[in-house]
């Protein structure tokens, strides 16, 4: 009886060892190599969907304070640290509400960023933009939190198709990267010229009309300058797309998306 019972004891101060190694192993591949990333909204459609899920890669710019869970690493500034180039998709911390965004880098320190009609100038020079079709998706409620697309040829009802004007934007460097315009008239469409401090970066969503990016300020919920600091990583490729409610539902699983690479 009492072999049985330390057998028995044996056996659970096992099981607790192996539940603990496998949390610290989790642990540091996500501080040190990839972290899990799920896309709560639209902003940086149609490069990202919501309901996409990837993997960000930390090694890219290096670790700081924000690499690790709950922002516990001790660490100031930089370490190992790598250039982000302009074009990134990146995900990095909210310098004040702390919360992780994912957006597009546009703006390098010391670049001058402005848009005119919906037209992005950098240092002064057109950005080209070529049209490229329509991007269509359908008006209902979308992802686990149930938002509703913007169309710009709203208003729509549910179920009817929500559509937005696509373009191939041409960076300084000839990467270029697919946006989408709803609105022409938006306070986002005709800003002031920002200049890029030392240290910093200008962000902004593909879906250019509907996100809270660079071009707001803190203080109306964008991001303003975000400080080299606050990066994370750089998303390369999707591994995973659910167009449902929940991700256990497989037959809203958008398998032409799986594996996908960003651009």
């Amino acid at each position: 009886m009492a072999r049985s019972k330390a057998k028995s004891e044996g056996g659970i101060v096992e099981t607790i060892k192996t539940v603990l190694w496998a949390l610290v192993i989790a642990g540091v591949f996500r501080t040190l190599f990839f972290q899990p990333f799920w896309i709560p909204s639209g902003s940086m459609k149609d490069t990202l969907l919501i309901g996409d899920f990837l993997f960000v890669n930390k090694m890219a710019y290096g670790y700081s304070r924000y690499s690790c869970p709950f922002s516990a690493c001790p660490i100031t500034g930089r370490l190992f640290a790598g250039e982000p180039e302009r074009g990134d998709v990146v995900v990095f911390r909210h310098p004040v509400n702390g919360t992780d965004f994912i957006k597009r880098l546009i703006g390098l320190p010391g670049d001058t960023v402005q848009m005119r009609d919906g037209v992005l100038f950098l240092n002064g020079a057109e950005v080209p933009q070529e049209a490229a079709g329509v991007f269509e998706e359908i008006y209902e409620k979308q992802g686990p939190m149930g938002q509703l697309p913007r169309c710009e040829n709203g208003p729509v009802g549910e179920g009817g198709i929500c559509t937005s004007s696509r373009s191939i934007e041409t960076l300084p460097g000839g990467r270029q990267h697919a946006i989408l315009n709803i609105d022409d008239n938006g306070f986002a469409d005709n800003t002031d010229v920002f200049t890029v401090p030392p240290g910093h970066y200008f962000f902004m969503g593909d879906n250019r009309d509907n996100s809270q990016d660079s071009r707001f300020g803190q203080a109306v919920g964008g991001v303003g300058f975000v400080p080299a600091e606050f990066l994370i990583g750089r998303a390369d490729r999707i591994m995973f797309s659910s167009a449902g409610r929940s991700m256990l539902f497989f037959w809203t699983w958008r398998s032409d998306r799986f594996f996908k690479g960003i651009e």
